[in-house]
């Protein structure tokens, strides 16, 4: 990936606790005025109440190393817009804690056609993954806990 240039600004694209569904209508909303957007695609990543071991996940309590967590976002964000012919794109990821059943990441991609939003989405999703700094700890009912594997 291309080296940050300076000039740039890396967005802190961390929320504390989880991202609610008013944000979440917020962003969406914002996007109807951009007339030359012809397709939304919208990952969420949704705490599960895993049964592991016979122990039930509650929550997820996310750390990271913030400003490279921010620096790898924005790389993959600028790697995606080199890659796919993309409008626009919003990350937003949970820090903290996250109960089951609420939102820890939010992407939003946009584009004049449907094809591109879908390739592209996966990609950055993928690369988020596999490449950014965000540690989750697992909480389960019974008070113990695990660091989740991201996968």
């Amino acid at each position: 990936m291309n080296p940050i240039s300076k000039k740039e600004k890396i967005k802190d694209v961390f929320v504390e606790g989880a991202i609610t569904s008013e944000f979440i209508a917020k962003s969406i909303k914002n996007h109807q005025s951009k007339t030359n957007i012809g397709a939304h695609n919208i990952f969420l990543g949704q705490v599960r109440a895993d049964n592991i071991n016979g122990r039930s996940v509650k929550a997820i309590d996310y750390e990271a190393y913030k400003d490279m967590a921010n620096k790898k976002f924005h790389e993959i964000k600028e790697s995606t817009f080199q890659k796919f012919n993309i409008t626009c794109m919003h990350i937003h990821h949970s820090l903290g804690l996250v109960n089951a059943g609420e939102i820890s990441l939010f992407v939003f991609v946009s584009s004049q056609h449907r094809d591109i939003v879908f390739k592209s989405l996966n990609f950055v999703v993928e690369e988020i993954k596999k490449d950014v700094p965000v540690f989750g700890k697992e909480l389960f009912s019974n008070e113990s806990y695990q660091w989740k594997e991201n996968i």
